[in-house]
C-alpha cells in the first residue's frame, strides 16, 4: 500500500510539474504565431528516477534524452525492462532517444542502434565515426549539427563562422542524415543575451536550409532548456530539451 501511494505522488508531482511547462510553452507559441505542434518536447531523464520516467511514460512522453553515453544505455535498460514487464497498460509501445550530450568518438558503436537523434555533432572526425559504424550496422542516423552560438569557451560545438562549411561536409556522408542545428543559451540571467544567441542560431538554420545542404531532412532546430525555452520557442526552436523543471 505504501509503494503504491508513493508511485501516487510522483505520478501527481511529475504530471503537475509538465502541465506548468506544456502551458509555458503553449503561451510562448501564442505570442509568437506558432503552431504548439511545431514544438516537440525532449523530456531529459538524465536527474530523473525510474518511477519518476515511468511517469512520464504514462503520460504520453515517449521522446527522452540523455546527456552521457553510459548512463544512457543504463536508462534505456531499465525502461526496456520495465515496458516488458508492463506491455500496454498505458504506456507507450515505442520510446524515442536523444543523445543531447558531448558523444565520445569511443562510445558511438554502444549507443548508436538505439538513438532516434544525435544532437550534439559538433567535428568532422566524430561524423566519421559515426559514419563509418552506422555503415558497419547498416544503420542511417540522424544527426544534428551544434553550433556554438554563444562563444563561451567552455561549451561544445563549432563557431559559428564554421558551421556553414561543417555542414557542407556532413552533408556528404552517405551513412548520416543531417536534420538540423543544435544550440545552447550563454549561462546568463539577462534574457536579451539569450534569445541574441538563439536568434544567431536561427538565422544561421535558415541560411544552411537555404542551401539545402540537409535537402528535405533539415527541419529541426534544437534550442531550449529548462531556464530559457519559452525564449527559445519565441525564437524558432523545434526541439526542446527539459529536465530539472519537470524532476524535482
Amino acid at each position: 500500500m505504501a509503494i503504491m501511494h508513493l508511485w501516487q505522488a510522483v505520478m501527481v508531482d511529475v504530471s503537475e510539474r509538465i502541465q506548468q511547462v506544456e502551458e509555458r510553452i503553449g503561451q510562448a507559441c501564442a505570442r509568437s504565431g506558432r503552431d504548439r505542434r511545431a514544438v516537440k518536447l525532449i523530456v531529459v531523464t538524465k536527474s530523473a528516477s525510474i518511477d519518476q520516467i515511468r511517469a512520464i511514460l504514462r503520460l504520453g512522453y515517449n521522446h527522452l534524452g540523455e546527456s552521457r553515453a553510459q548512463q544512457l544505455r543504463q536508462v534505456i535498460g531499465e525502461v526496456k525492462a520495465f515496458l516488458a514487464e508492463n506491455p500496454g497498460d498505458g504506456f507507450p509501445s515505442e520510446v524515442n532517444w536523444h543523445m543531447i550530450g558531448h558523444l565520445q568518438r569511443n562510445k558511438v558503436r554502444q549507443v548508436l542502434p538505439s538513438l532516434s537523434l544525435i544532437h550534439s555533432v559538433d567535428t568532422l572526425r566524430l561524423a566519421e565515426e559515426i559514419d563509418k559504424v552506422a555503415r558497419n550496422l547498416n544503420l542511417k542516423p540522424s544527426i544534428l549539427l551544434q553550433v556554438n552560438v554563444s562563444g563561451e569557451a567552455q561549451k561544445f560545438g563549432v563557431p559559428i563562422g564554421a558551421a556553414t562549411h561543417l555542414a557542407e561536409q556532413f552533408a556528404t556522408f552517405e551513412h548520416l542524415r543531417l536534420c538540423g542545428l543544435m544550440a545552447m543559451g550563454p549561462l546568463t540571467d539577462k534574457k536579451e543575451e539569450i534569445r541574441s544567441c538563439f536568434a544567431r542560431a536561427r538565422d544561421l538554420f535558415i541560411e544552411i536550409k537555404g542551401e539545402k545542404l540537409g535537402g528535405p531532412h533539415f527541419k529541426e532546430l534544437s534550442m531550449g532548456m529548462s531556464n530559457d525555452y519559452e525564449i527559445a520557442v519565441e525564437e524558432g526552436s523545434t526541439l526542446l530539451r527539459i529536465g530539472s523543471a519537470i524532476f524535482a
